[in-house]
């Protein structure tokens, strides 16, 4: 499953040295509005204590986390929608990721270069915003002319699509957003085919800068605020300690986050909202002697045979039965012999939803 997250905000909030911290990437950063012109990319593997705890026991010789790309975005500007700064051409690298980090200037720093006057974060936030909703606005009001031009000689079902597509304009000219939540399973189909940016889910990042330890910044408040008022998720880093962490070999990056009184990492919190964000729970490939421990990440509610075809496509065509093992089932006895001795080893259909943390055999014939 191939899942991507974009890094957005307006030029020289730090992006591309957050993603340089998350992806190792070697992304060019500058103190200059545009520094980044083309998408960057990036891979990112998703921590799993999980998974370094079957690795212990089983001491595989490959082991593979799930992982999430990372895209950073050139910044947008007031006007984007219309061709100002950089134009339409960076609304639609955000159209083809799945969710969106939002970086939000927290501090002010007479080093840093300002697209504005001063740090200002719900008026960031708002630019942003707005410019994604006026993309949107475009892109329903081309869709409505063209179906009014077909249903005049079309049938009923078109009309329908026309109907809830006027219905998404009028919400959207209003200002207010249009959530999957708010429509009918049929209606999700329809409006999945707009691509819309504003119906994306949103991470907001509050850069605090330098002042990492502070817990009285207003400006970080302020964006969390308007996270909850979103239902987003809202998470405070500091940019510049995340790029000196990533410069560390992990025992080192362990040692200097101790010192700071940090249990997480940054970096690590984000890859983790954005995994959590997009709805995914994660299964394992492990059993003993095996050559590989593997993390696979799924959709929620995904059945036994959808996730067969996540492994190999062969699984999911010849699928027969999935044996499942629960996590703490496993490392409460340390094997799959032992689950097996136990009758923990579950024979389930090709309608099982799997469950978050779920050992899984899949016994399959083509």
């Amino acid at each position: 499953m191939s899942l991507s997250c974009g890094i957005i905000g307006l030029p020289n909030v730090v992006k591309s040295t957050i993603f340089n911290a998350l992806t190792s990437a070697g992304a060019q950063v500058g103190n200059y509005p545009f520094c980044t012109i083309a998408p960057q990319q990036g891979i990112v593997q998703v921590p799993d204590v999980r998974l370094d705890k079957l690795a212990a026991l089983l001491s595989p010789p490959k082991i593979v986390p799930s992982s999430v790309e990372i895209v950073d975005i050139a910044g947008l500007v007031k006007g984007a929608s219309q061709g100002e700064g950089l134009g339409n051409q960076f609304l639609g690298h955000i159209r083809e990721v799945d969710a969106i980090v939002h970086i939000v200037r927290c501090f002010e720093s007479p080093d840093v270069a300002l697209t504005g006057s001063a740090a200002n974060p719900a008026d960031d936030i708002e630019i942003i915003n707005t410019e994604l909703l006026l993309a949107d606005l475009q892109t329903v009001e081309n869709k409505v002319a063209k179906l009014k031009r077909q249903t005049k000689f079309s049938d009923k079902r078109l009309k329908e699509q026309l109907q809830f597509y006027e219905q998404v304009l009028n919400k959207l000219s209003c200002g207010n957003k249009i959530t999957y939540q708010q429509v009918t399973t049929e209606e999700s189909v329809w409006l999945s085919q707009l691509q819309l940016l504003s119906t994306k889910p949103v991470i907001y990042i509050a850069n605090l800068g330098e002042d990492f330890k502070n817990s009285e910044n207003k400006s970080a408040d302020i964006v969390h605020e308007l996270a909850r008022a979103q239902g987003a998720f809202a998470i405070n880093i500091s940019a510049k300690l995340e790029e000196e962490l990533s410069q560390l070999d992990t025992k080192e990056r362990l040692e200097f986050q101790a010192e700071l009184g940090l249990e997480q990492s940054g970096t690590d919190k984000i890859i983790k909202a954005c995994y959590d964000m997009l709805g995914l729970i994660t299964f394992f490939t492990a059993c003993t002697g095996g050559k590989e421990i593997r993390a696979w990440p799924i959709v929620r509610g995904t059945s036994a045979l959808l996730a067969a075809g996540e492994v190999h496509t062969d699984m999911m065509r010849g699928f027969i039965r999935c044996e499942v093992i629960h996590y703490d089932d496993f490392i409460s006895l340390g094997s799959e012999h032992a689950a097996k001795d136990k009758g923990l080893v579950y024979i389930e259909g090709k309608d099982y939803l799997i469950q978050d943390g779920d050992i899984l055999l899949f016994r399959f014939n083509v």
